[in-house]
């Protein structure tokens, strides 16, 4: 009665078949996340909606000034990100002078979130500050806006990633033909 074992030259073939696909797939992993799934900066813009018919000589410094905003966060990523509840700082001059809450949200990979929030400018401060009348008469008062959203990073619904996006803007108000241009630039972190 004959037996086919195996052989010994058998089995190291089908090791080294094995540690070859083994290596082949952490290569193509590795490329894989060194290329397309490298993560990208997303894009923040801010596009402040309600600042149309503010009556400049009416401020006082007990009033406060609610401003619509919409937020417009771009993930290029192939990974989606969820960020926790966050406030957005306003300041003039290194001052802060107004604030806006963000909340939590989930930004999918490769799209495009709107958000809508409300900027609670302070007018008091602004009132007091030594630069406001100059950047007044000049023509426009230039703020900043900066936030953090701390979060996660979820790649393909099974990595997940501790990660934290920086964002600050650059906003100038211009008085006369009362209009707002803003400029971001945003940072991840993981």
């Amino acid at each position: 009665m004959a037996t086919d074992k195996p052989s010994r030259r058998s089995h190291k073939l089908c090791y080294a078949v094995i540690a070859i696909f083994f290596v082949i797939i952490v290569i193509v992993i590795i490329t894989l996340f060194f290329t397309i799934f490298k993560p990208k900066d997303p894009k923040i813009s801010l596009y402040p909606e309600g600042i149309k018919n503010i009556d400049f000589s009416s401020l006082t410094p007990n009033v406060t000034l609610s401003l619509g905003t919409v937020l417009a966060i771009e993930n290029p990523n192939y990974g989606s990100f969820k960020y926790k509840n966050t406030t957005s700082y306003v300041t003039y001059h290194g001052d802060i002078v107004g604030e806006a809450p963000i909340e939590q949200r989930y930004v999918p990979a490769r799209r495009k979130l709107n958000i809508t929030t409300s900027v609670e400018l302070m007018a008091g401060k602004l009132l007091i500050n030594p630069h406001l009348l100059s950047d007044f008469f000049g023509g426009s008062l230039n703020l900043t806006s900066t936030a953090v959203f701390p979060g996660k990073v979820i790649v393909l619904n099974i990595f997940k990633f501790h990660a934290t996006v920086y964002n600050s803007c650059n906003i100038s108000v211009f008085i006369s033909p009362q209009k707002v241009e803003s400029m971001c630039k945003t940072k991840l972190k993981l």
